[in-house]
């Protein structure tokens, strides 16, 4: 990594932390989560970077991977436990992080427990730390106010065009003595919840990835593929995203993201969620390692 790199790390975390501050005026109960995605969406765009995925609005026992359809009518309700999960890029280099909110102040406990969490992975989190200090000052933080840490979710290393690199960052105390290695980057990405602590993928898909470009006959699937190719390249995306620009109807386009996920072109990234009842918060920032120095992103 040479200086050039960190400056782009600098500025996507610069802009994802007026894209924080812009969802945080704009959710309120009431407004649709289709607008307010879409709000914030256009803000990064306004602001001189790329998605570097589409904004999640995970409420509830939804944890991570979820973004409001083209169809959605969903409305933030006064009780919601809101994950707002943000990825901003600046020539490929990214500034991942994430926060909670509620409007009812009976969610603040668990809500301080993620957030108090990271702070603990933060400040162990150095060139040299070992991945287990990291994973078991979260857990310390989540378990003191009461709470579980989701155990089947983690941070993560950041590269060029990459959201879910290695190794990953553990939110439990584990043996992984792996350490942090300097000229890196890194996502710490604290779960808690009031719960067993362990997701499952749902039955909702709306965010998918590139996966392996390869010649496709359906000439939907094509023209999506084509679009996933300029538009995303390796980055994440949404379904509603294909439709607005393509202005495919409901049928060609499930049936071209269907040939393309078939044919392992796409991934898909499923909703992960916990079980019925139980709430999750989460808290995230981005991490950069240069020249033994750790520069927080957001």
């Amino acid at each position: 990594m040479d200086e050039k790199i960190l400056e782009y790390y600098l500025k996507a975390g610069e802009v994802n932390k007026k894209a924080q501050k812009k969802a945080r005026d704009f959710i309120q109960e009431g407004v649709l989560l289709l607008d307010a995605a879409e709000e914030i969406e256009e803000f990064i765009k306004k602001n001189h970077a790329k998605l570097a995925f589409p904004v999640n609005l995970s409420i509830n026992n939804f944890a991570a991977h979820f973004t409001p359809s083209s169809e959605c009518k969903e409305k933030f309700q006064a009780n919601d436990l809101i994950k707002v999960d943000i990825g901003t890029a600046v020539e490929g280099y990214i500034a991942d992080a994430a926060f909670s909110i509620s409007f009812n102040k009976k969610n603040d406990k668990l809500i301080q427990a993620s957030e108090n969490a990271l702070e603990a992975g933060v400040k162990v989190f150095k060139v040299g730390a070992e991945l287990k200090e990291i994973g078991s000052a979260i857990q310390k933080e989540i378990n003191s106010l009461g709470f579980n840490p989701i155990q089947n979710l983690s941070g993560h290393g950041l590269g060029k065009g990459i959201i879910h690199g290695a190794p990953s960052i553990p939110n439990i105390e584990n043996n992984d003595s792996r350490a942090i290695e300097d000229n890196e980057a890194y996502a710490i990405e604290p779960f808690a919840c009031n719960g067993e602590g362990f997701v499952r993928e749902g039955m909702q898909t709306e965010i998918f990835e590139l996966n392996e470009s390869k010649p496709i006959r359906n000439m939907h699937a094509r023209k999506i593929l084509e679009f996933i190719e300029k538009e995303f390249d390796s980055f994440p995306f949404a379904v509603r995203q294909i439709q607005k620009e393509l202005k495919l109807n409901e049928f060609n386009l499930k049936f071209g993201l269907k040939e393309l996920q078939q044919k392992e072109i796409i991934k898909a990234y499923p909703v992960l969620k916990e079980k019925e009842g139980i709430l999750v918060s989460q808290t995230e920032t981005s991490m950069v390692a240069f020249k033994g120095k750790m520069h927080r992103l957001v």
